[in-house]
């Protein structure tokens, strides 16, 4: 298989720019059938999404603060094209919330004690590209999570009738996410393929992985946790989590932990969604549906 190179995400980087552009606020059909059904049913997940998609200014202070020395092409993506792209999709999704009488996304924005501890050691050029192994493939999970949660979300919009939203803004967004995956599974690929890690680097990479692993925009904190367990649950997802757990977790059971046979997703991705799932299932729905 012929090496992936620099130039090849680059390429893809630029393309992803080009083709993809930020959707834009007036492109958008913000008319909503019924409203009540909408907040009932949907307001979690509509401020769980504003709410991620917000939390991209964290997220950005997050890579500069484990990678200070960024490669060109890790710049060029989440500085060029994704922050763009991300932060038009939340405000989008907030406005929607707004104008179905939801309250605005909170979004999460200082970075927090792990992450600074991880800076802090990772200006020694080692840990940095332990951290940058794990920034891969925490980024491929989140953007898979989010492939998959629009696709449903799409599919649920369908069923209620409710075409505006569905056709200007989650399938608009939808179509952005998948170049955002392909860009974390080539780094990741690029990365393994490359030998860039020794040995001690790759256990440092699996451990810090394993003990730190969290679902997208749940940052170790049980109201997430249970906002992300009902966003689960409404897209129809708790009732096969092993294939949901798959489809997020396959790259790295291939990728970080290869050679471990059978392993078709790593344990703690499971663990995670169990977890979140249990907590919605004892806190309850997101407090804006009353």
């Amino acid at each position: 298989m012929a090496r992936i190179t620099d130039a090849q995400l680059m390429t893809h980087v630029r393309k992803l720019g080009d083709e993809h552009p930020p959707i834009r606020m007036e492109s958008v059909d913000f008319t909503v059938n019924d409203p009540h059904r909408m907040r009932t049913t949907f307001a979690g997940v509509l401020d769980y999404l504003a709410r991620v998609e917000l939390e991209v200014d964290r997220n950005v202070l997050e890579l500069l603060t484990i990678m200070p020395n960024a490669s060109a092409v890790d710049r060029a993506f989440y500085h060029d094209v994704w922050w763009d792209q991300e932060i038009a999709h939340g405000k989008i999704l907030d406005e929607l919330k707004r104008r179905i009488h939801l309250p605005e996304a909170e979004p999460l924005l200082e970075v927090g004690y792990a992450v600074k501890a991880l800076g802090a050691l990772a200006r020694f050029e080692p840990i940095q590209d332990v951290a940058r192994c794990i920034y891969y493939f925490t980024g491929a999970s989140t953007e898979r999570q989010a492939v998959l949660a629009y696709n449903s979300f799409a599919q649920k919009l369908t069923q209620v009738g409710e075409s505006a939203v569905r056709e200007t803004i989650i399938n608009p967004i939808k179509r952005q996410e998948p170049g955002h995956f392909a860009f974390y599974r080539l780094s990741a690929e690029k990365l393994m393929a490359d030998e860039v890690l020794k040995p001690w680097q790759l256990f440092l990479a699996r451990t810090v992985r394993a003990r730190s692993y969290e679902l997208v925009g749940t940052h170790n904190d049980p109201r997430y946790q249970a906002q992300m367990g009902e966003v689960v649950t409404r897209l129809g997802f708790d009732e096969h989590l092993h294939e949901y757990a798959k489809e997020i977790g396959r790259l790295e059971a291939k990728l970080l932990w290869a050679g471990r046979q059978g392993l078709d997703f790593p344990p703690y991705v499971l663990k995670a969604l169990r977890e979140s799932v249990d907590a919605y299932r004892e806190r309850g729905a997101f407090a804006g549906t009353v």
